[in-house]
């Protein structure tokens, strides 16, 4: 076989074998050199590097300075396939500085050769950190060269030099901006036949070039120099469009397509200057370049908070791209209007004219982006015929095409529950064909949310499901539909019909869907109120107690136990309350680490509790929509903040920093941090500070997030001066300051610390806050900052610390919880709360004060007059003895609202320690 491979390869195998090539490498030590057979080499050589072929460092380095040898020769196109070599061997040969002088001969500004570009490109690529500086002139020399090859070649260059050394190529900003400037622009050619003929040096002539593409290589320069600097980002773009000195400097498509997208950046981050930045976009759309006109409309489309008013032109210029012979450009503008249809489904149903005509387009992926944005923007009248036609061609587009279209459906039918049937008839259909993981998964979402959210389609639902997992393939699919029939099925009107496609799984699958489908079958035997059902689960159970897989073995034995005993089957299958997971790993963690608890066992009533529903909406919130699993967002990602995302990773994170600070070591674990940052500032403001509260055992540390905006300003010793009230009960320790902070360097974290007076007591107070700091200005020609600086202090806003901060959210039954503690500690007391101005105001306040979880959705009043607020936490200990834990509190708000009175509120408490009432009640 191996050798009818090699026969109709022709023998190219064998010519471009490795050993081969390193043998035949000996011609590069020949005299005369031969260009044309040297030239031939070096092709080979780039080729087996370009399809992956591997060179040992030895090799590499043993042809690396072989072909360093051919700098003798003066031919043209020989010295351009050394550099190109060169540059691919860089990376895997040793010692390749040392071939610096002779690529820095051909890198003279006086020397006009067609490899020049090649020399500088060949330069940036084995220079280390240290020689940047040495060789700073040729490159700032052939940024503003008249050929635009070689301006370019500097330019990109510029760009990989820049993680080596970032300050010395933050000092080139005049040449990258001159380049950008740059009006005539020659490019240099070897001559044609001297280069084929292999032989000559000379034989270059000056070529216009009308391309100006070294402006889009410089904008791009620019930014990166100046990415950290929002204000100079702004003032760049302001000055190169939206009418500025420069906004007719910019020649090229593509550098016009860039400084679109920092347009956009800056309309995002600067509110100020939205008005000037849309109406720039807006005069791009009468922009001569399609590529331009496109970027512009979809820099509109995409604004944050874009309203149906500035959409206007935009759609305008869209709908004429839809009838352009250009399938690119048909594409780029239906797609850009697909998007938008998801917010602004009425600014774009008046093309829609235009995208009825796209269904029947040749290109299935213009047809598909047009009939699923016809689906978005029409009504319930054309649903039937819209989804003919999509059952028409789904056979002959993508997986990732028909994961869009299965996404567009899946809003529609949440949009017009009346057509429910028609809809889950196509999900059903396709969730037979062929098809991949991610498009089978987008289906089975798309009808798990008909489920949820369409009840009249539920049992019809379920029923094409059950048959879908008959023969499915997908292990991860097939165990999340039989933990939904587990929930849902029991709830039909003929739940039994549900439990022999479930025990199907149990004889026919894999051990992880076996164990699933004992899951299942478990619920239907708890949750369904018959004794003829329990005991047939029962039976099948017991059947499952001779499997292969311990896993499905213990799953059975355990639920055949929960079905005899109802106590087991309220905390194992009815309950409705789960941990919060990311604590509960992050307390196993501490747990495993801390030698000194293990002589206890792990108390899991310091757990967080959160809702089965809550829990639920947060894996779907993070799950990736069928989009964005389809082709995802071309946006830069916002930069990370160094806070966490959600409150449970939060304390995570805060323990890991909390746990590298050497001052704090001594404090022990972290009972409870913030949910989230206190602002003390605005945004934007020159110095942006935040603040979250850790709470110790004997201690309070105050964490302060803060950002310096001011470029050419570094701030050293920043810390925050905690001026507490009186009666705080507390007393400062230590400030930790940040030592140095500087504006691209992004946030410095400091800290203050407070010993508890008495740790029994929770600690409560307001304290005054100013920012005190070395303030030193940046030699511009160093980029160090100077050695004197003079002391200046920032008064930011008071910090409180409460009842909230030493509670945590959690999930109970409110009913049956409050009536086992009526015989804990109960306190009730009656309040006037004249600042609030409704029921609502009054439900916000007090659980922001609180910050106990409302249950039952009694967050939102259903009366304007009275209204009943439940609320549970959990407070952390306030003992010194070991055994001490986190205790319940329970609130039950009652409330009443009159005109010109406010707000009446009665509290009634009730909580496992007095201590615990006495906090939540002195909130208020």
């Amino acid at each position: 076989m191996s050798f009818k491979k090699d026969e109709e390869a022709g023998g190219m195998s064998f010519y471009h074998d490795k050993s081969t090539i390193l043998q035949e490498a000996r011609c590069f030590n020949e005299s005369p050199i031969s260009p044309r057979k040297c030239r031939a080499l070096l092709t080979r050589i780039v080729y087996l590097l370009y399809v992956g072929e591997t060179f040992s460092t030895q090799e590499a380095t043993t042809l690396f300075f072989g072909v360093t040898k051919l700098f003798q020769h003066k031919d043209a196109a020989l010295r351009q396939m050394v550099y190109l070599v060169i540059k691919e061997l860089s990376t895997i040969a040793e010692d390749v500085i040392m071939v610096t002088s002779s690529i820095m001969k051909d890198m003279q500004p006086n020397l006009e050769v067609v490899y020049r570009p090649n020399a500088i490109r060949a330069l940036a690529r084995i220079i280390d950190a240290q020689s940047v500086q040495s060789v700073e002139r040729y490159f700032k020399s052939a940024l503003v060269d008249r050929s635009s090859s070689i301006s370019s070649a500097s330019l990109v260059s510029s760009y990989h030099l820049f993680p080596l050394s970032p300050a010395i190529i933050k000092r080139w900003s005049n040449e990258a901006q001159e380049a950008v400037n740059a009006k005539s622009v020659s490019n240099y050619s070897a001559n044609a036949s001297a280069y084929l003929a292999g032989g000559g040096s000379g034989g270059y002539q000056a070529v216009a070039s009308s391309s100006y593409i070294m402006q889009y290589h410089a904008l791009g320069l620019l930014y990166l120099i100046r990415e950290k600097d929002r204000m100079a980002i702004t003032k760049m773009v302001q000055q190169l469009g939206s009418g500025g000195k420069g906004s007719g400097i910019i020649k090229n498509s593509m550098a016009m397509c860039m400084l679109i997208r920092f347009a956009r950046k800056v309309m995002d981050e600067d509110p100020n200057v939205r008005k000037q930045m849309h109406e720039y976009l807006e005069t791009l759309l009468r922009h001569k370049s399609e590529m331009v006109n496109i970027e512009a409309a979809r820099a509109i489309c995409e604004m944050r908070d874009v309203q149906p008013g500035d959409l206007f032109r935009t759609v305008a210029v869209l709908q004429l791209f839809m009838n352009s012979p250009k399938p690119v450009i048909k594409f780029a503008a239906v797609k850009t209007l697909n998007k938008l249809a998801q917010i602004l489904p009425a600014s774009v149903a008046t093309v829609n004219v235009e995208l009825e005509n796209l269904i029947t387009d040749s290109n299935r992926s213009i047809a598909t982006y047009a009939i699923t944005t016809l689906l978005k923007t029409g009504n319930e009248a054309s649903v039937d015929r819209l989804m003919k036609q999509i059952s028409s061609f789904m056979a002959d587009i993508t997986d990732e095409f028909k994961i869009i279209v299965v996404d567009a459906i899946r809003s529609l039918c949440l949009k017009f529950p009346a057509k429910q049937a028609v809809m889950l008839s196509f999900l059903s259909g396709v969730l037979r064909d062929e098809g991949g993981y991610d498009f089978k998964h987008a289906v089975v979402e798309a009808i798990f949310d008909m489920i949820k959210f369409i009840k009249d389609c539920r049992e019809t639902a379920l029923a094409h499901l059950c048959e879908f997992i008959e023969d499915c393939e997908f292990t991860k699919l097939s165990v999340r539909i039989l933990h939904l029939l587990g929930i849902e099925g029991p709830k039909t009107r003929n739940p039994t019909k549900f439990i022999r496609y479930i025990y199907n799984r149990v004889v026919l699958e894999n051990a992880v869907v076996r164990a699933a489908a004992v899951s299942s079958l478990a619920k239907f035997g708890v949750c369904i109120d018959d004794q003829t059902v329990m005991k047939s689960v029962n039976v099948l159970l017991r059947r499952c107690l001779d499997d292969v897989d311990d896993e499905v073995r213990d799953r059975a034995a355990m639920y055949i136990r929960v079905l005899e005993e109802k106590s087991l089957a309220d905390v194992f299958v009815r309950e409705e309350a789960t941990f919060s997971l990311a604590q509960l790993e992050d307390q196993l963690v501490s747990y495993v680490k801390d030698e000194a608890k293990h002589s206890s066992a792990f108390d899991v009533s310091s757990i967080p509790r959160v809702s089965k529903e809550a829990a639920a909406a947060e894996i779907a919130s993070s799950r990736p929509s069928a989009l964005d699993i389809a082709g995802p967002s071309t946006h830069a990602a916002a930069e990370p903040t160094p806070q966490a995302s959600t409150s449970a990773e939060g304390q995570s994170s805060y323990a890991s920093q909390l746990a590298s600070v050497p001052e704090l070591e001594s404090y022990g674990p972290v009972l409870k941090s913030s949910t989230k940052p206190v602002e003390l500032t605005e945004s934007e403001t020159e110095y942006v500070v935040s603040a979250v509260k850790h709470i110790f055992k004997e201690h309070i540390v105050f964490q302060f997030n803060v950002s310096n905006t001011i470029p050419d300003t570094v701030l050293e010793q920043v810390a925050v001066i905690m001026t507490p009230s009186p009666d705080s009960g507390l007393t400062e320790d230590f400030i930790v300051p940040i030592q140095s902070l500087s504006a691209s360097a992004g946030s410095g974290i400091g800290y203050v610390s407070f010993t508890r007076d008495d740790p029994s007591s929770y600690a409560a107070g307001t304290f005054g806050c100013t920012l005190k700091f070395v303030s030193k200005e940046i030699d511009p020609t160093s980029g160090e900052p100077e050695e004197e600086g003079y002391d200046d202090e920032y008064q930011v806003e008071e910090l409180d610390l409460g009842a909230g901060d030493y509670i945590t959210p959690t999930y109970v039954t409110f009913s049956s919880e409050w009536e086992k503690l009526a015989d804990k500690a109960s306190l009730t007391e009656t309040f006037a709360l004249s600042s609030s101005e409704s029921l609502k105001d009054a439900c916000k306040s007090l659980i922001e004060v609180l910050n106990m979880l409302p249950l039952g959705g009694t967050e939102t009043p259903a009366s304007n007059s009275v209204h009943t607020l439940n609320l549970s936490g959990l407070v952390i200990p306030n003992g010194n003895g070991p055994e001490e834990k986190s205790t319940k509190v329970l609130a039950r708000c009652r409330m009443t609202y009159a005109p010109g009175a406010g707000v009446t509120l009665e509290l009634g408490v009730r909580a496992e320690k007095e201590e615990s009432a006495r906090l939540v009640m002195a909130a208020i």
